[in-house]
């Protein structure tokens, strides 16, 4: 009779997870999550081709997670409700799981990037907001807009370079409002204009090159 396995590949990311975020993505190893898995690296490598590969499947579940997360905040006939929700939803992941926020907002080779279908459910809820509040002609710059100013909020309160004392919290909100402000302007300006000559309204979740950096939003 054939041996059982050991682990699953669902139990290989939730270890390599659990790594992450407590002994950062250095020490995020085959040898690592063998040993978390309780298999020889041998073993693992029979699920898992190599630690590109590793860092590619948990970053995935990272932006699966992330997605599942902005889409249950839903929606709502208020736009301004809405984008506020999904602006404190992804802060409150950034500091649930700042390890895989940064993984995912990483320079990144092919191997080790999420896939696009991942890509395309987490900018789902992103991409109505902004569809709603500055139109559809503006909707890829909306939400390009969105993820740029939320990311590098959170990227710089995550790396402690808010130094000038202040409400933090309340520079956010302060961020949120203003920014719903002016995309709401944009959809007014622009009610019925229809998306530009070969956009559909979605955003291309990935149009970086080997190396350069994506996210859950590369728009």
């Amino acid at each position: 009779m054939p041996t059982p396995d050991r682990t699953s590949l669902d139990e290989i990311v939730r270890a390599g997870l659990d790594i992450l975020e407590s002994a950062g993505v250095a020490r995020l190893t085959m040898q690592a999550v063998a040993d978390r898995v309780g298999v020889r690296p041998p073993s693992l490598y029979k699920r898992v081709r190599s630690r590109g590969d590793l860092v590619g499947l948990i970053a995935e579940a990272t932006v699966r997670d992330l997605g599942e997360r902005l889409e249950a905040v839903g929606a709502t006939a208020d736009p301004h409700r809405d984008l506020a929700e999904l602006a404190r939803a992804f802060r409150a992941f950034a500091h649930a799981r700042p390890a895989g926020y940064r993984l995912i907002f990483a320079p990144a080779p092919d191997t080790a990037r999420p896939s696009l279908d991942a890509l395309t459910r987490a900018v789902g809820p992103v991409m109505r907001v902004a569809t709603n509040l500055a139109g559809p002609k503006h909707a890829l710059e909306a939400a390009r807009t969105i993820t740029a100013w939320a990311n590098g909020f959170i990227s710089m309160e995550l790396a402690g370079a808010f130094n000038l004392g202040g409400d933090i919290n309340g520079a956010y909100e302060f961020g949120i409002a203003r920014l719903t402000d002016a995309l709401a302007v944009a959809g007014r300006s622009h009610p019925d204009s229809p998306p530009p000559s070969g956009r559909t309204g979605r955003a291309d979740p990935i149009e970086a090159g080997p190396g350069r950096a994506r996210s859950t939003e590369d728009f």
